[in-house]
C-alpha cells in the first residue's frame, strides 16, 4: 500500500475524532456515540482514499448528530 502524506493526516484525524466519538459514548452511556465512534475508526482502517474516508466520516457525523437530535 502506498500511503501518502494527506492518507495519512486524514486517517489520524478522523480516527482521532472517532476515538473521541468512542470515548464520549463509554462515558456518558451513550449508545449513538459509541456506535459512530467504531464506525469512524473502522472507515480510517478500511478505507484506502483519503477523499472518501473524508467524505464518509463528515457524512457519520451528520448522521449521528441527526439521530440524536431525533433522541436515538
Amino acid at each position: 500500500m502506498d500511503f501518502d502524506s494527506s492518507f495519512l493526516f486524514a486517517s489520524l484525524l478522523w480516527g482521532s475524532i472517532g476515538v473521541g466519538y468512542y470515548i464520549y459514548g463509554k462515558k456518558q452511556g451513550v449508545t449513538m456515540p459509541l456506535i459512530g465512534g467504531i464506525v469512524m475508526i473502522a472507515v480510517s482502517y478500511i478505507v484506502s482514499g483519503w477523499l472518501l474516508m473524508s467524505l464518509l466520516s463528515i457524512a457519520l457525523i451528520a448522521a449521528m448528530h441527526w439521530l440524536m437530535k431525533r433522541g436515538y
